[in-house]
């Protein structure tokens, strides 16, 4: 018997007070990689009421002018106005950037630290993860969760309903019949909105169930379905006026809404000497082609760092019992076609590039190869698919 079960993921708006802060993090970091692709940057940030506070560590041979990119990034993201709470042209900005540590720089440079190539940036473990849910071989929960919020942003832009501001969250709650979705159950859309919507919400909840809630679920949209929409009644303040944001604090919305496990580290604001962001790149980027590859239906991979060292400390697969070939079979595929230093990840993924900002919002995972820009989400590629089935084509099937 197949146990039936409900599980939930959520995403957020480019609006949202801790994506605000990511995208700008990653604004800094792509500005300091266009004029030094080896920049070393770990950049934080806080935003709150008319106020973005930057901080952080870089090393970077060149000049960027920082609360340039800041303002930039936050009258891009539609905070253009005292009303909304922020305006990227008049808030404040303070910046508190110093040089990256000489002990962590000593182990990252190649030759410079105990040992002769790139050592990872800092100690830690990092999961990738891929399913047959969707096309994009991402859970349904979070794959639904982030094309609302994508579609509030195309909705809002386009005014096809009038008067929405850019915060948002959304919530999709599916039931599964053992490990496959058999419905969606619930869906939670709050936008944030003018005060022409105050007193008619229930005028808006017919918008958003028209122009976003419907055209993204399609088949999933059922007379059976859950809607909840401005849940507490309005949402008129938003963003940092409503909320203080901070980088990397969205660390689920990222990844994989829950499925599978998660190593701790957040991404955004990071250069990809930090296997905090490149090795979770590299992991998904295994997971997809694996389940691409028809050796499994369901992965989840786990790589494990130690500061200053090259090599993985560890290579875990947990396949849950959908393998199609001999389970041990699978870390020597992966050692055997993937290179796992961080210089391997770096050159294998083209990570020295100035890639990072479309990935601050809507999630670093289950996007299209080149999205936003040539060379982004490549650890979406499948190019290793069919290397990798031809090569456990020897291997003994599982029954």
């Amino acid at each position: 018997m197949h146990r039936n079960q409900l599980f939930t993921s959520e995403s957020v708006s480019v609006g949202h007070p801790d994506k605000l802060a990511d995208q700008i993090s990653d604004s800094i970091l792509d500005a300091m990689i266009r004029v030094d692709p080896n920049a070393r940057v770990a950049c934080e940030t806080m935003v709150s009421t008319g106020l973005c506070v930057v901080a952080g560590e870089v090393t970077c041979d060149g000049y960027v002018e920082i609360r340039d990119v800041v303002r930039k990034t936050i009258t891009d993201v539609g905070y253009d106005s005292s009303d909304k709470g922020m305006d990227g042209d008049s808030c404040a900005v303070m910046v508190s950037i110093d040089e990256q540590s000489p002990e962590i720089s000593m182990g990252v440079t190649e030759g410079e630290g105990a040992h002769n190539e790139q050592g990872a940036g800092d100690q830690g473990l990092m999961f990738g993860y891929a399913c047959r849910e969707t096309e994009s071989l991402m859970p349904l929960a979070i794959d639904l969760s982030h094309k609302l919020v994508a579609q509030q942003e195309k909705v809002r832009r386009a005014d096809l309903i009038p008067h929405l501001r850019p915060d948002a969250k959304s919530q999709v709650t599916v039931e599964y019949e053992g490990m496959q979705p058999k419905s969606v159950h619930t869906v939670v859309l709050s936008t944030q909105h003018g005060p022409e919507w105050t007193r008619d919400q229930q005028g808006m909840r017919a918008e958003v169930i028209e122009h976003i809630i419907k055209p993204v679920l399609g088949d999933w949209y059922s007379d059976d379905l859950i809607v909840h929409t401005n849940p507490t009644g309005s949402f008129e303040r938003g963003g940092p006026h409503g909320d203080c944001g901070l980088t990397g604090r969205k660390i689920i919305v990222d990844t994989y809404g829950g499925m599978g496990r998660h190593g701790g580290g957040a991404f955004s604001g990071k250069d990809p000497s930090k296997v905090d962001r490149s090795a979770a790149y590299m992991a998904r980027y295994i997971a997809k082609n694996l389940v691409d590859a028809g050796l499994c239906d369901r992965c989840e991979v786990q790589l494990s760092y130690a500061i200053g060292v090259a090599e993985p400390t560890s290579i875990s697969v947990d396949t849950f019992g959908t393998e199609k070939i001999d389970p041990e079979s699978f870390e020597m595929l992966i050692r055997d076609h993937f290179k796992l230093t961080p210089k391997g990840i770096i050159d294998s993924l083209g990570l020295k590039k100035p890639i990072y900002l479309p990935s601050a919002a809507l999630g670093h995972f289950g996007r299209t190869p080149d999205e936003g820009a040539p060379g982004t989400f490549s650890w979406e590629r499948t190019d290793l698919s069919k290397s990798l089935a031809n090569a456990s084509s020897s291997s003994s099937s599982v029954s």
